[in-house]
């Protein structure tokens, strides 16, 4: 979404452009520090001005090709630093005086991120900040120098006043707060925290190729250490390059989030069934149900690249499906009008039980946009309903934790089709799959197609 995201108060100083306010000077070491330090800022100050980060990410790394660079480095202080937003931007708020350009204000965030993980670099920290700043505005490297000594001067008390702002200490923004303490009483505080982790790395072993035992001790075999859970997802205790990952390009092992994989099983594909995976993209879920059923499967994307992400997966796991680039709404761009007897309707949503992965998300996103990710899903799902077949079932997903999005949009739902049942899922109406150090946060719900 391009838009500004939802600081604390970024408006108060990150409204000056991130444009370099005076010619930089020689380049930075690649492998230093300072230019990890630099190349994080520009990522965060893209974020503060409303643009996504994974697009942002793989621009940068296409326009700097040196391959000295540390981009594991530059990755983690930027998401870090992201995931910690709320909180870094409090601190330094007594800090600065005057508004400053959006990129600086950026580094002295991810600098900040830095001292709080490696107390013990405090010195390195602050010279590589200030190197960093003297390639992108050199007048400026003394307000990076005295404001990061100031915060070190003043760590307690800046901690201190930080622990009292919930959306400083929980580093989500107030809105997101309020609206999980009202859907979940008990559970509130252990989602945003969950939130605010590192993701954890699950593989989701292909059952024509081997047991998920059997997987199990092929990784153990490897020297990858994982935890086999209910539905046979296989969670690593650290994650590890896909390289390292026995038969991972021969399509024996894809890396699949934990609570992701209930998707396939709980809508139980058969062999010879017409199934619909629409809003396919990138093809994990496509990929699971043709590794449980010799189904004829087709797989709906909107955005044409991602649609080759789709493509890309199944060939690596030899498996078919037809791929179709279209709106789903759009009935009569793609539907043939043969009804399908079984759906996953993985819609788009806020993406609210992602943010670990995608940190930006938390900033991007405003109150506002929840009712108007609530109105497509709703459209989607009505669309949808029309291609099911009856008798048929329909298994509506989100990776939100907001309930607008799930519980109040399949009870809306039902309201408008009375053709449409309720079905149970392992003894429960519905499933919400809240994220924990295991798994991502799901909803679940499974609905039969009277008829």
């Amino acid at each position: 979404m391009n838009q500004k995201p939802a600081p604390r108060r970024a408006a108060s100083r990150g409204g000056q452009s991130s444009r370099r306010p005076t010619s930089p000077r020689q380049p930075l070491p690649p492998d230093s520090l300072a230019n990890s330090l630099s190349l994080a800022a520009q990522l965060v100050a893209a974020v503060i001005e409303g643009k996504a980060l994974t697009e942002q990410l793989a621009q940068l790394r296409h326009g700097h090709p040196n391959p000295d660079i540390n981009w594991g480095a530059v990755q983690d202080l930027t998401y870090g630093t992201l995931r910690e937003y709320g909180r870094g931007d409090a601190m330094l708020a007594p800090l600065i005086q005057k508004p400053l350009p959006t990129l600086l204000h950026a580094l002295l965030l991810v600098a900040c991120h830095r001292l709080g993980h490696r107390p013990d670099q405090q010195h390195t920290v602050v010279d590589q900040a200030v190197n960093a700043a003297a390639f992108h505005a050199v007048g400026l490297k003394g307000v990076v120098n005295g404001v990061l000594r100031n915060l070190l001067r003043r760590i307690d008390e800046l901690r201190a006043k930080a622990d009292r702002d919930d959306a400083a200490r929980l580093c989500h923004p107030d809105w997101w707060i309020k609206r999980l303490r009202r859907s979940y009483p008990n559970e509130w505080e252990s989602v945003l925290a969950a939130g605010n982790m590192h993701p954890p790395m699950a593989l989701r072993a292909n059952r024509r190729h081997l047991t998920s035992r059997q997987a199990q001790a092929r990784l153990a075999e490897a020297g990858i250490e994982a935890l086999l859970l209910d539905n046979d997802a296989l969670l690593l205790d650290a994650p590890c390059p896909v390289e390292r990952i026995p038969g991972f390009f021969e399509g024996q092992f894809s890396v699949q989030d934990a609570g992701a994989q209930w998707a396939a099983r709980w809508l139980a594909p058969r062999d010879g069934e017409r199934i619909l995976d629409a809003c396919a993209a990138p093809g994990g879920k496509t990929a699971h149900l043709l590794e449980l059923a010799d189904a004829r499967v087709t797989a709906l994307e909107l955005d044409p690249k991602r649609a080759r992400r789709i493509e890309e997966n199944l060939s690596r796991i030899g498996a078919t499906a037809e791929i179709k680039i279209a709106d789903c709404v759009e009935l009569d761009r793609w539907w043939d009008s043969q009804p399908f007897d079984r759906i996953l309707a993985d819609v788009p949503c806020s993406a609210s039980g992602v943010v670990r992965r995608h940190p930006d998300i938390k900033w991007l996103r405003r109150n506002t946009d929840i009712p108007a990710f609530a109105a497509q899903q709703a459209k989607i799902l009505d669309a949808l309903w029309q291609t099911l077949a009856p008798g048929g079932t329909m298994l509506y997903v989100t990776c939100s934790v907001f309930e607008e999005e799930n519980r109040t949009q399949i009870a809306r739902f039902c309201t408008r089709h009375a053709d449409a049942k309720r079905m149970m899922i392992d003894n429960r109406i519905e499933r919400i799959v809240l994220p924990n150090a295991d798994h991502d946060g799901f909803y679940y719900a499974l609905l039969r197609k009277d008829g």
